[in-house]
This record gives structure tokens, sequence and C-alpha cells, in this order.
């Protein structure tokens, strides 16, 4: 077993597809085959139900993939860790967030890191919080910040602190007209905006599982891409999204109001690779607490109860 036929085995599995992993791969599609071929004679084990469309992994291979993106991953990583340390650069902290937890706590972490660790090259990347296991997995980024539970028990999760839900309301309209908490009931019947568009399951589906659970129904619903284009068709008066509480800084030409229920809360979910032991992971912790314990504005207006962040260690996984 060697890393090219690993690489080949990913790209099938990703893909689905042998034609198209080859043309991904940049070569013939029979070698492609053959590898695979070698690579389950040597385990012993079939990973690929060739005969289905798209082809399909079997249990054997759903876990050899999990693992071999793993294990790629880490040799990414290693390769670029070692050409840094070679050519005298600076070590990296890659951080994956969905774009909401940037009004929140997020830029605080990131100037006290810079504080910290003056040589750190902090990387930031936006992505989803689906998007951001596979990340964390195959090495891309080291500590990601999202809003979805998952059960992968190759990453660690803790929820940072849980956040109030808020109505965003186009001016001038009926519910727009008061600015006490507003009822999940009171969004019957009227057109609703949710993103992302895709993929799924994401946020979406978790604001549309809480107006389901509660018998709310909305007379129509829009999917969007980002919070930014569903905010500004908010604006438009095109319908109501609901939106995580710091996110109200996003747009001041909307009316925001708070969501009158203790299940209308979004996580923020601290999420790293199992095992990972590094010191720069390490401090992002120490940070989280110490910001936690500062007990800021910003933390105190937008979270429905106190944060865990603030009153114990976040190491312990909640998935």
């Amino acid at each position: 077993m060697d890393l090219r036929q690993l690489r080949y085995f990913t790209a099938v599995a990703r893909e689905r597809n042998f034609t198209r992993a080859a043309e991904t791969l940049n070569i013939a599609q029979p070698p492609l085959s053959r590898q695979i071929q070698l690579l389950e004679e040597e385990l012993g084990v079939t990973l690929i139900l060739r005969k289905t469309r798209p082809i399909r992994l079997t249990d054997a291979g759903r876990l050899f993939y999990e693992q071999a993106l793993q294990v790629l991953g880490r040799v990414d990583q290693m390769k670029e860790a070692t050409r840094r340390v070679g050519l005298n650069r600076n070590p990296v902290l890659s951080i994956g967030f969905v774009a909401s937890t940037l009004y929140g706590g997020l830029p605080v972490l990131v100037r006290k890191l810079r504080q910290n660790v003056p040589d750190l090259d902090i990387q930031l990347l936006e992505m989803l919080s689906i998007q951001q296991i596979p990340a964390l997995k195959e090495g891309r980024i080291d500590v990601g910040f999202g809003r979805l539970r998952h059960s992968d028990p190759n990453v660690v999760s803790t929820v940072l602190r849980e956040e109030r839900l808020v109505a965003a309301l186009p001016l001038d309209t009926p519910l727009a007209r008061d600015s006490a908490p507003l009822p999940l009931a009171a969004l019957a019947g009227q057109k609703l905006i949710v993103y992302p568009k895709e993929p799924r399951p994401s946020y979406a589906d978790h604001v549309l599982s809480l107006l389901q659970d509660e018998n709310v129904r909305p007379s129509d619903v829009l999917d969007v891409r980002e919070i930014q284009t569903a905010l500004g068709l908010v604006a438009a008066d095109s319908g109501i999204c609901i939106i995580p509480s710091s996110a109200r800084q996003m747009r001041s030409d909307v009316r925001y109001r708070v969501i009158d229920s203790p299940r209308a809360i979004s996580p923020v979910i601290l999420n790293h690779r199992a095992g990972d032991a590094s010191r720069y992971l390490a401090l992002v912790k120490q940070l989280i607490r110490d910001m936690y314990a500062e007990n800021p504005a910003w933390l105190e207006a937008n979270n429905l109860r106190a944060p865990i962040g603030g009153q114990q260690d976040p190491d312990p996984p909640e998935r």
C-alpha cells in the first residue's frame, strides 16, 4: 500500500465514479481501476460496490475512506510544516468559521492570538459547519467554529455557548412595529428566507426544524446561499429571516426582534481533531476561557444562558 493508492481511492470514493475520478487525477481509467483492485487484494476485503450507479462504498470502504483522509491530511501537514521549518517560515494556524461568528467572539480571539504569538501566521477560512469536519480530518484547517452538532468520532466538538435567535424583519411592516420578543407563532403564514441553500444539512435545516417542531408553517420558503443575501432580501421586503443574535450588526436597515422561545437558540461550537496536542490549540482554548471570564457586552447581550466556556474547561467533547 502506498500514498498514491490512497489518493486514487479517495478520489474514486469522493466522485463515486471511476471515469470522473480518473479525469480529476489526470490518468487513464484502466490503471486507476487496477490500483484499486490491488488495494482490495492487499486488504483482503471489497471496498467498492462497482455494480451500482453511482458506485457505493462497502462498510469497510467507508471506514478506509475516513482513515485515508486522515492519513493524507497528516502527510500534507507534515510536508508543509517541514517546508516552513526549512525555509524559516512562521508556523501556521488555519481557522475555519461560519460567517455569523465574525460578529461574536472570533475577531477578539484572533486579536488575542496575534498578541500572544506575534510570529504565528493565522489563516481564516470561511466555510459552512458541515464543510469543517472533512477539512479538519484532511488537515486543511486546525480549528473550526461552526453551529451544527455532529457525531464523527475523529473530531472533538465543544459547545461554547448557546446564542439567541432573532427575527430580521422588513421595516414598516406590522411585525416590525413592536420591539417585544416575538412569538414563533407570529411567523406562521409569513414568507421565510433561509440560508445556506447548500450543502445540507445546515443552519437552514436547524431553523426549519425549530418551526416544524412548533407547528409553525410559513407561507413560502426561499433558500439563498449566504446570510448577507438573506438580510439584503429582508431589507427589500422580500421576507423574514431568522439569524443568530450577534449577526444583528450586519445591517441597520432592518428591524430585529428576539424570538420568544427557549428553544430558539443556535450553538457556537469549537471543533478540532481528536488527539490534537498542539500548543496553539491549547492556547485557543485558554484564550476562549479568558475571554468568556471577562463577560464582554456582546456575550451577555446575545446568549440565552451563561456560556460553558466561561465556567468549565472546553476539553470534554460534546457532540
